[in-house]
């Protein structure tokens, strides 16, 4: 070494004095001899080759001799305990329970439409009227024949009470008012049947038949369809393998990929069958209407929390190695007892779930241990290493 660092100072040295006894370059430059001046370059360009050459040949010393130059340079991170949430992504579609079609109870022609389509309305309200055919008219004449009946029934309980006339004549009278009034009832329960009116509080979406429109019940006779948004929800399949985990009441992150909007809501009901088709049951999700912007069969990406840990430690993904007995390890820092340098130790750990990049270490790793990150695919067991950065 000590002729090295000599060699080093001579070079250095001939190089600041212009090259031994030759003339300085102040003096070339001075007496503008154009041959001069290219021989002293030409000078100066071979001691240029010949320190680069001793340079080179300290340069290869240095690296032999030096064993701190040979040593992986690593980063690392210190293992810290953190709260883990895992979550099991999901995808459905938004439904409501409260989406029907509106059909005609009685055949006629559709006397007037009351409502338009987006127009809000309240459970009961008056929709549109059907031509009920003179049912009307028929109802007022039994009222009138009820009312008929009532009067004979009073005046003969009346004389009954007295003990005047039969018992007969008593239980007639009833008889025949007690069915005109259920004549009457019945009658006003098909006069009804002419007027559509809300089944539910909510949006009217459409209005399928026009006013004028002969209509009748059933399939194709469609007069409007309601939607109620403000008790949407999602319906999902959910593995069974997740049965344990997944239950009411779990945390659950909803996001629209179409509107861009997120929601954070919980389970609301699970399925107590599994479909022996796909082996899933069913989870039912509630979400807001969302200014109404959320809307019946929206695409939606669901995350449901099946799982929690609130001092788990992360690692990343990309550092985690398998050997071939499939057990699977990382790379530790320690200190060399003796020269306190440090130095790569394997790790063999038992994973747990995984979050994006991350994934839980169950064993193998504890709070306050120094892993390696970068450079740990380049690293062995028991081998020095330099730290360039510690997180």
């Amino acid at each position: 070494m000590k002729k090295i660092s000599l060699l080093l100072l001579t070079a250095i040295t001939l190089y600041s004095c212009g090259g031994g006894g030759g003339t300085d370059v102040e003096t070339v430059l001075a007496g503008n001899d154009l041959a001069a001046i290219r021989t002293k370059r030409n000078e100066i360009t071979a001691q240029q080759k010949a320190l680069e050459m001793d340079i080179h040949k300290l340069d290869s010393v240095i690296a032999i001799l030096d064993d701190s130059a040979k040593l992986p340079l690593v980063t690392t991170f210190e293992a810290k305990t953190e709260n883990f949430d895992h979550y099991l992504e999901l995808q459905g579609d938004v439904t409501t329970k409260q989406n029907v079609l509106i059909y005609p109870e009685i055949a006629g022609t559709l006397y007037r439409v009351y409502v338009k389509e987006g127009q809000k309305v309240s459970k009961g309200q008056l929709l549109a009227s059907i031509d009920d055919g003179g049912l009307s008219s028929q109802l007022a004449q039994m009222k009138t024949q009820a009312a008929l009946a009532k009067t004979t029934f009073d005046r003969q309980k009346r004389l009954w009470e007295q003990n005047i006339g039969s018992e007969i004549q008593y239980l007639e009278a009833k008889t025949a008012y007690e069915s005109q009034e259920s004549a009457v009832k019945q009658m006003q329960s098909q006069v009804a049947k002419s007027s559509i009116r809300a089944p539910f509080s909510g949006v009217i979406d459409d209005v399928i038949k026009d006013q004028g429109t002969v209509v009748s019940p059933g399939p194709g006779s469609e007069v409007f369809r309601i939607v109620n948004l403000s008790n949407m929800y999602i319906k999902v399949d959910v593995p069974e393998s997740h049965l344990p985990n997944v239950t009411q009441g779990k945390n659950v992150q909803v996001y629209f990929p179409v509107t861009g909007d997120s929601v954070v809501t919980k389970v609301r009901q699970t399925g107590n069958f599994i479909n022996p088709g796909n082996r899933s049951f069913t989870a039912e999700i509630p979400v807001p209407s969302h200014d109404g912007k959320i809307k019946p069969n929206l695409t939606a990406k669901v995350m449901i929390n099946d799982y929690s840990n609130e001092s788990a430690i992360l690692i990343p993904q990309s550092i985690v190695s398998e050997n071939a007995e499939g057990e699977q390890y990382v790379y530790l820092v320690a200190a060399d007892s003796a020269t306190s340098d440090a130095v790569a130790m394997k790790a063999v750990i038992t994973t747990g779930k995984t979050q994006g990049d991350l994934v839980e270490v169950l064993s193998g790793i504890a709070s306050g241990d120094g892993v390696i990150d970068e450079g740990a695919r380049s690293v062995k067991d028991g081998q020095k290493v330099k730290i360039l950065s510690v997180e």
